[in-house]
């Protein structure tokens, strides 16, 4: 009797085990959790507790995989920080001339942080906002996308005049500043549900192209 019992109680207990998820998809599902408290709440003001609540694990669990708020943190900022350079990358990934080039890029950086808004204010707001290291992680990816839309208004150069050197000197404080434009319309854009990630992305066109095209023929403004 005693053996059929034991037999009994163990089959009930493997039953109920939950099977075992992947470290990579946990985490993933923790870093899901994480970048919607820190957007949310701030990093100051999100809690490690109310992070593994929202992913439906223990927070002794977040710590093993993550060891501490700061180390998260940062994994969010980086997973976050790639995904949006990807997304820009894959818009303009189908060739074409520069404007066409140029205008896919925008129209997927605001179509994905429309998508991912509290991934922005992680980006944006929160991570250039907490100082070092986190300042850093931010900087990495904004250097790369501008090095991007350099390559673009540059192959623009390229495209419209007969001797590109003279179009590439301010090719990188153009890139700067569009790059910089976009952050700020993506902030207003993200606020406002009547915006939509097309209408910001065109109203950015529209402002660069035209100031493009005038010095792409030569055409600039003297002080």
């Amino acid at each position: 009797m005693k053996a059929g019992a034991a037999g009994g109680g163990a089959g009930t207990t493997v039953g109920k085990r939950q099977k075992r998820m992947p470290r990579a998809v946990r985490e993933q599902q923790m870093l899901d959790a994480a970048v919607r408290i820190f957007g949310q709440r701030g990093y100051r003001a999100a809690s490690m507790d109310e992070i593994a609540e929202v992913a439906g694990v223990s927070k002794p669990l977040v710590y093993l995989y993550l060891n501490s708020k700061e180390e998260l943190f940062t994994a969010c900022i980086r997973r976050e920080a790639a995904a949006l350079v990807a997304a820009v990358r894959d818009g303009v990934s189908g060739g074409g001339p520069a404007d066409r080039q140029l205008w896919a890029g925008l129209r997927a950086f605001f179509t994905h942080t429309a998508e991912r808004p509290d991934a922005w204010v992680v980006l944006h707001h929160q991570a250039r906002t907490q100082g070092e290291p986190f300042a850093a992680e931010v900087t990495v990816m904004r250097e790369e996308i501008v090095a991007f839309v350099t390559s673009l208004i540059a192959e623009a150069a390229r495209e419209a005049h007969r001797k590109p050197e003279l179009a590439e000197r301010e090719v990188a404080g153009l890139a700067q500043a569009l790059v910089g434009a976009a952050e700020s319309l993506a902030g207003w854009a993200n606020g406002d549900a009547s915006v939509s990630a097309k209408e910001a992305a065109a109203t950015l066109m529209n402002f660069a192209w035209a100031g493009l095209g005038e010095l792409m023929e030569g055409r600039r403004w003297v002080p």
